[in-house]
């Protein structure tokens, strides 16, 4: 298990801000441009809106989503049109998901759970691997969640921990519980397999 902080009571004014630094610090490491993976859902998109407007080198920066939908980009249910909505008009490359991309390193994989314990795209059904070798599996949950009923496409454990650091933001108490029992080693959900493969630090905005 990785160096593991824990904030607590942050607002999406403040995970916002966290990241612009983070970001600021991955880009002045080296002078080529920078790759990020950001979840979808509904907590971080108006942290993005924040984000957003964050005084950065935002054509420096690839954004990869770690899972999406398989709609199309104008589908309300697209997570990439979402994130291209927010952060390609201030100058991020947005990169969407394939089934044969090669996703890079990445400087921060930022995550989200769900109170299943999955991560990304990757549900308990899918028995995720941390040997799995393939960057990117286009996956069925099970069951299909009703407001998002479409198979997926999402980054497995191994292209997720192929990053500096991982920052999850997790909201309620319920999935905060999940996330400690991961940290201890007391289940075998997606989110403790991730952490039991990650190398680098993980912040957990809780």
């Amino acid at each position: 298990m990785p160096k593991l902080e824990i904030i607590e009571n942050a607002d999406n004014a403040a995970i916002a801000q966290w990241f612009a630094a983070r970001l600021k610090a991955a880009l002045a490491t080296t002078a080529d441009d920078i790759a990020i993976t950001v979840p979808g859902g509904s907590t971080p998109f108006p942290i993005f809106d924040i984000l957003a407007h964050e005084d950065l080198p935002w054509h420096r920066i690839a954004v990869w989503p770690g899972d999406d939908r398989i709609v199309e980009e104008d589908h309300p249910a697209s997570n990439v049109g979402k994130i291209r909505a927010r952060l390609e008009p201030v100058g991020a490359r947005i990169v969407p998901l394939a089934e044969d991309a090669r996703p890079p390193h990445f400087a921060i994989a930022w995550l989200g759970m769900g109170g299943d314990g999955h991560i990304a795209s990757l549900f308990p059904n899918t028995d995720p691997q941390a040997t799995d070798p393939h960057p990117v599996r286009r996956l069925t949950p099970d069951p299909l969640p009703p407001e998002a009923p479409f198979d997926r496409l999402s980054l497995t454990i191994p292209a997720l921990t192929d990053s500096d650091e991982i920052v999850f933001v997790i909201r309620g108490d319920d999935k905060r519980a999940i996330f400690e029992a991961a940290v201890k080693g007391e289940h075998d959900l997606p989110v403790a397999r991730l952490l039991a493969a990650a190398r680098h630090k993980v912040t957990c905005f809780c």
